[in-house]
């Protein structure tokens, strides 16, 4: 055993201790940490620049590509979005506790099932320094403690705010070990988490296909993926078509740089006369860079041919595939086969066509006349995210508080016995 895994095995099992304590600890307590972890944010904001700086620089210097650096920035508005969030987390009702689906059998035994944390979360994640906060908060108000290991790209921007947190936490009277952050950049100290399972529950990887392929391959724990998204907008005939070009616009061009950015515009054949002109001025005005199919290409010269590694490819940078396609089966066809069951969306005016467009999908979030932008936790009123599933196991799309609990069976007896 390296010294680095010693290292990082003591700071998981001391996760492991103060994820025991804060069993019980109320959740008045983990609110007023919340509540003082965003003061924090008001108060120091010349500190979290200043890191967020280094960063930034280091960034720039070795060239990182636009989005990437984007995605780094720690500022006002994303502050503010994070003071936003933690106070709608403090808010939401706490769910450790609770009793469900209490019944009572007809022998009188009353079963149960009660929420309860799932332990110690291993969050492993790339370039965004929000995920800090975000992850953190999540964790806390949901009872668990976390160990964070940030991108090297993010490193002086992660450890302001963990160690930010951390102060909160010890002044509301909990253990600052809940929320830990580990202080290297060697990569070496993934694979050290990937087999700590007797200290961590699940881990949780953020980040790039390379990142998610490794711990799944790697870890002793179970893992909650949080895939590349490859996302798809369908527009349908009929569709409103100035309304798909608002949508494909904020889609690709708001960020492109983030996972639930439109990566793929799928377009009926019906409309592509009338549509696919005008929605390629409007992204050739936003500085997207269009992919595309024979019969798109024949409509907008100006794009280059697709390949299939382009219908493949989670770009997270202003360049667009487009496909015309025979129908809505044609899409779906389509959308079975090059997406990532993150996010997909349909422009249409048809109900009926919406609805089975909901149904048969298979997406952690399908929209109907909605972005794809919108699979966010804290746009979905979770307060925030600890990531968007793209697995079926335990949880499905942006995981908030409930996902980052269990449930065990409860039994009140009155001297029952078994016979």
């Amino acid at each position: 055993m390296t010294e680095l895994d010693t290292r990082i095995g003591e700071l998981a099992a001391g996760a492991r201790r103060a994820a025991q304590a804060l069993r019980g600890a109320p959740g008045a307590a983990r609110n007023k940490a919340l509540a003082r972890m965003a003061d924090r944010l008001r108060t120091h904001r010349d500190a979290i620049a200043r890191a967020n700086a280094l960063d930034l620089d280091a960034a720039i210097a070795a060239g990182l590509p636009a989005p990437k650096i984007d995605r780094l920035r720690l500022t006002d508005r994303v502050l503010e979005d994070l003071i936003a969030g933690l106070s709608q987390v403090a808010a939401l009702p706490d769910p450790i506790g609770a009793v469900e689906e209490l019944r009572t059998l007809d022998n009188g035994l009353k079963v149960g099932r009660m929420r309860i944390p799932l332990g110690v979360i291993g969050m492993i994640f790339e370039s965004r320094p929000n995920v800090t906060v975000e992850a953190s908060a999540l964790t806390l108000k949901s009872g668990n403690a976390i160990l964070l290991r940030g991108g090297s790209e993010a490193f002086h921007s992660n450890t302001c705010l963990a160690d930010l947190f951390r102060d909160a936490l010890a002044e509301a009277g909990l253990p600052p070990d809940a929320i830990q952050q580990v202080p290297t950049t060697d990569r070496a100290a993934i694979i050290a988490m990937c087999h700590l399972d007797e200290h961590i529950d699940v881990l949780i990887p953020r980040g790039g296909e390379g990142l998610i392929r490794f711990v799944s391959q790697h870890a002793r724990m179970p893992v909650l993926k949080h895939d590349k998204g490859v996302c798809h907008l369908y527009v349908d005939d009929p569709a409103d078509l100035d309304m798909a070009r608002r949508i494909a616009v904020n889609a690709k061009a708001q960020r492109p740089g983030v996972c639930n950015a439109l990566e793929t515009l799928l377009v009926h054949q019906g409309v592509a006369d009338a549509f696919l002109p005008r929605v390629a001025r409007d992204l050739a005005d936003a500085g997207v860079v269009l992919r595309g199919c024979p019969e798109t290409c024949a409509r907008i010269p100006e794009a280059s041919p697709a390949t299939d590694a382009d219908w493949a490819a989670e770009y997270l940078d202003l360049i667009l595939a487009v496909r015309v396609v025979r129908d809505m089966d044609d899409a779906m066809d389509h959308i079975a086969r090059w997406g990532s069951r993150h996010t997909e969306a349909i422009v249409t005016t048809d109900h009926a066509r919406a609805m089975r467009f909901l149904d048969l999908v298979d997406a952690s979030l399908v929209l109907v006349n909605a972005s794809t932008r919108f699979n966010d936790g804290f746009q979905l009123g979770l307060g925030a995210e600890i990531g968007i599933s793209t697995s079926k196991i335990h949880a499905f799309g942006p995981m908030g508080l409930r996902e980052l609990t269990t449930t065990k069976f409860v039994a009140l007896g009155d001297g029952h016995i078994r016979t």
